[in-house]
């Protein structure tokens, strides 16, 4: 009866495994659905391409995205790569972008497009800058890499580019540093004031604002001398009471 028993549960056993392999197999000659949805990694970045072309910039990542991890040795997977950065820059996603490019940089370090990635790693920073008076690091990190860029890549077509926007990174950071400096010496602090014009002259001079800044120098100057005589003579005062 023991030996009856185990020999049933064997067979329901082996009968469900049956079932279960000819439900998986689907018959001869029919294709499961991983098969239907095979592409070629050509397929895939054309489908990006065209996505990307008609603005639909979320749907070029997915199948740039798919193109990359199912093919990552193909000709095509930098270009995959590359097309993820553009899209999502394109979409005005400048942190998913920068993260993207500099992907870009690390896997492809001798890739003919690699001055282009750099570039496009600043201009990510380029478009987030703020105003003046609004925090300062998106610039400061845009003037960095346009002048990494330069520096590797002088000769680059992107390096003329990142040129002209390194003047315009200097010019901000400059107008920055008179904002809180003409704030300072709009209220007295000469010495707070003084300081920021200097900085101006010392690490952004030529950026259009060198007269200006060179008056309102010569102006907190006076005015600092103006109010340590008077601390003085308030001192002075106090002691002969």
């Amino acid at each position: 009866m023991k030996r009856f028993m185990i020999r049933k549960i064997t067979l329901i056993l082996v009968f469900l495994l049956i079932l279960g392999v000819s439900g998986c197999g689907g018959g001869k000659g029919m294709k499961g659905p991983s098969d239907a949805a095979r592409v070629t990694p050509e397929e895939l970045y054309k489908q990006g391409a065209e996505q990307y072309q008609k603005g639909r910039y979320k749907k070029a990542i997915e199948s740039f995205q798919r193109l990359k991890e199912q093919f990552p040795l193909h000709r095509l997977a930098p270009d995959a790569e590359m097309g993820i950065a553009d899209a999502y820059f394109s979409d005005g996603s400048y942190v998913e972008a920068e993260l993207a490019y500099r992907d870009f940089i690390y896997r492809q370090p001798n890739h003919e497009n690699l001055p282009y990635a750099m570039y496009r790693v600043g201009m990510s920073h380029y478009k987030e800058m703020g105003e003046i008076d609004r925090d300062q690091t998106d610039t400061f990190m845009a003037l960095k890499e346009f002048k990494r860029l330069i520096a590797r890549f002088p000769r680059s077509k992107y390096a003329f580019l990142a040129e002209r926007h390194v003047l315009e990174c200097r010019k901000r950071l400059a107008e920055r540093e008179f904002y809180v400096g003409n704030y300072y010496f709009t209220r007295g602090n000469y010495r707070g004031a003084l300081g920021r014009f200097e900085t101006i002259l010392k690490e952004y001079r030529g950026v259009g604002m060198d007269y200006k800044v060179q008056y309102f120098i010569e102006e907190s100057k006076k005015g600092l001398i103006r109010q340590e005589a008077e601390e003085k003579a308030k001192r002075e005062k106090e002691e002969k009471k």
